[in-house]
């Protein structure tokens, strides 16, 4: 088979190859995942949750050699590369204890007396695509729901960083995943394979994340076949600082929401939108930490940025700037970030306009453009005048305050007084053009299930 080399961000160098699959790649993987399905179904809940378990306790055993190859394909820093592998390996921790809970329901039909039994079934074979920010937990947020639900999968990681999921597989192989039930196809034609699997009438579920664009078109060729889809899309996440807000507590979740991974999240904070009251204080502060941030290759455990993902990402990155700076704007505060390769410095932006460019789009990059405001009902606007509505970050300093602006922001995730939403134990995802679906939770395992019911007649 023909193989694709696979780049490390920071010093370009090849760090492996990776299987180039084809369309006759992606059918054979359907026929072994069709061929487990059965099987795995019927596998009684309590061992697919031990070999789920089992997954979590490999996973986190080898945690140094994880998040060394997640740093080396993907470029993030080593810190933020063993938080992921902790988030990663958590997802098969949640879900081994939901395979367990697919409860039921048993009542009585108020018109006719007779008895309805509701149950869970696994969907079939699911179709997983997932994107290279977080090569490990993107996939595992899959994995383990479909697993626990009874699913057999096959999963297509993206091209960029293909490494890491090919070392997840081999661990869920060594926990007792039998064969076809998770089968991984890499490739740089991820078009031809992702449609193979859509049109196989074998597939029953699509779940993918990545760009709203590619998640419409999936959506279409979804309906074709009237596939059940989840869709997990941008992001344009608003990060609001109120008047009474603790700006240390701000800062600090400022620091994380906008600069983890450097900035390449769906639910990166990419609008701040900050009172004026304490608006100087507030960039002050911020402006100190991001100058302080130190942006390099993984290789030096000291980084905490590292470049992003190719050349043209960083461009784009910096056109932004050039163009929001052109428009007006000023870079209030700037890191350093190491001459050529694919590294943008930190950067904070002030006197940036509400209808600013830069404001429409995810900028998936360590910038911060920071909005004043002054009147709520204008900030509310602002915040929601916008096609995505996947997360939001909030700081107050009443609580009651918080919760009321929270339940007029449109998104579906609001961090209150914290930076950080993902939790494998919280339903994940988005309104809007953000997409559809819930991963993790309760609702994660749904997303792998079909409801059924059957209606009894006790009388005769």
């Amino acid at each position: 088979m023909a193989t694709f080399d696979v780049l490390d961000p920071a010093s370009h160098v090849v760090v492996g190859t990776a299987p180039d699959g084809t369309v006759v790649d992606a059918v054979a993987a359907v026929d072994a995942a069709a061929a487990a399905f059965p099987g795995w179904a019927a596998t009684a809940p309590r061992v697919r949750a031990e070999v789920l378990r089992k997954a979590y306790d490999l996973m986190v055993a080898d945690t140094d050699r994880l998040a060394a190859l997640i740093s080396a394909e993907n470029g993030k820093s080593q810190a933020d590369a063993r938080a992921e592998v902790a988030y990663a390996a958590e997802f098969f921790r949640w879900f081994s204890e939901e395979a367990v809970r697919s409860e039921g329901d048993y009542s009585t039909a108020p018109s006719t007396g007779a008895r309805t039994l509701v149950t869970h079934q696994p969907v079939g074979v699911a179709a997983l695509a997932t994107p290279w920010n977080f090569p490990a937990a993107m996939a595992t947020r899959k994995i383990a729901p479909a697993l626990a639900a009874g699913c057999t999968v096959v999963l297509k990681p993206a091209m960029e960083t293909p490494l890491t999921a090919i070392a997840v597989a081999d661990l869920l192989r060594e926990a007792g995943v039998p064969d076809g039930v998770v089968t991984l196809v890499t490739t740089t034609d991820a078009p031809a394979v992702v449609t193979a699997w859509l049109e196989d009438e074998r597939v029953r579920k699509v779940s993918f994340t990545g760009s709203t664009p590619v998640g419409r078109t999936l959506m279409k060729q979804a309906a074709d076949r009237v596939v059940n889809a989840s869709m997990e899309l941008g992001g344009n996440a608003p990060f609001v600082v109120t008047a009474d807000a603790d700006l240390d507590a701000a800062v600090a979740g400022a620091m994380i929401a906008k600069f983890r991974n450097g900035g390449q999240a769906c639910t990166a904070a990419n609008r701040f939108y900050v009172h004026v009251d304490v608006v100087d204080e507030f960039v002050a502060r911020f402006g100190k930490a991001v100058e302080a941030l130190r942006v390099g290759p993984a290789a030096d455990p000291a980084n905490e940025i590292g470049p992003l993902i190719s050349e043209r990402a960083a461009e784009g990155v910096r056109a932004l700037v050039r163009d929001a700076v052109a428009a007006g704007a000023r870079i209030a505060h700037e890191g350093e970030a190491p001459d050529g390769g694919w590294y943008v410095a930190p950067t904070v932006l002030v006197d940036v306009a509400p209808d600013a460019a830069i404001l429409q789009q995810e900028i998936f990059g360590p910038v911060a453009p920071v909005v004043t405001w002054e009147n709520e009902e204008d900030m509310l606007r602002l915040v929601n005048d916008n096609d995505y509505g996947l997360a939001a970050y909030l700081f107050a300093g009443r609580l009651q305050d918080a919760l009321r602006l929270a339940e007029r922001i449109e998104a579906g995730m609001v961090g209150i007084n914290r930076g950080l939403v993902s939790d494998p134990s919280a339903p994940f995802g988005g309104v809007k053009q953000s997409g559809v679906g819930r991963e993790g939770a309760r609702e994660g395992l749904r997303e792998f299930q079909e409801t059924r019911y059957f209606s009894v007649d006790l009388s005769t």
